[in-house]
């Protein structure tokens, strides 16, 4: 099964994000984006792929593990920016990043001790996307309309497991699906 271990904001959170991305939706081009949808949006920490099903009880013990030593943290969406030339646009964050990236850290370890290849660590930086793009385009109207925004800030209080579902109808716009198949409290070891 195809996996990723994510932080996932609060519907309400995602409501705020949601009516900027409507305005996006507005501006000249948004044609040419491929918009994913609300209910998926979540902030990766660590990207494991294809995991094998043994390996998921494992996987589990070690984020658990992860969880339980990483505390609860303020977050909110914030800002945002674009990957290559445009080929990804995303809203950013803004509060305890440091608490953000060692629970992604703790996240990647997880993974490494329970025998998944992880690639070579790169410096996590904390986004959610919200379109992508087969062709370079000119997002700057975009990422300004996302650098004024600020959304509330709430307390991450889990690690999720998410189980993400590749669309397979060759239906045009068709969204992955996203299912968090586990979430294990932040701190629950004290």
């Amino acid at each position: 099964m195809r996996l990723f271990a994510a932080v996932l904001p609060p519907e309400d959170v995602v409501d705020e994000l949601g009516q900027v991305v409507r305005e996006l939706k507005n501006l000249a081009d948004a044609d040419r984006l491929r918009w994913t949808a609300p209910p998926g949006w979540h902030f990766t920490l660590a990207f494991y792929g294809e995991v094998d099903e043994d390996v998921v009880p494992e996987l589990s013990r070690r984020l658990e593990r992860a969880a339980g030593r990483s505390e609860p943290f303020a977050l909110a969406v914030r800002g945002g920016g674009k990957f290559g030339r445009g080929r990804a646009l995303w809203a950013g964050a803004q509060g305890d990043l440091g608490a953000l990236r060692l629970l992604a850290d703790r996240a990647e370890a997880a993974a490494r001790k329970a025998g998944l290849p992880m690639g070579e660590h790169r410096r996590y930086t904390p986004h959610l996307t919200v379109a992508r793009s087969r062709e370079d385009l000119d997002v700057r109207e975009y990422v300004d309309v996302l650098d004024a925004f600020a959304g509330r800030t709430w307390t991450v209080s889990d690690l999720a497991l998410v189980r993400s579902s590749l669309p397979t109808s060759g239906v045009p716009g068709e969204q992955p699906r996203y299912e968090a198949v586990a979430r294990w409290a932040l701190g629950a070891t004290g």
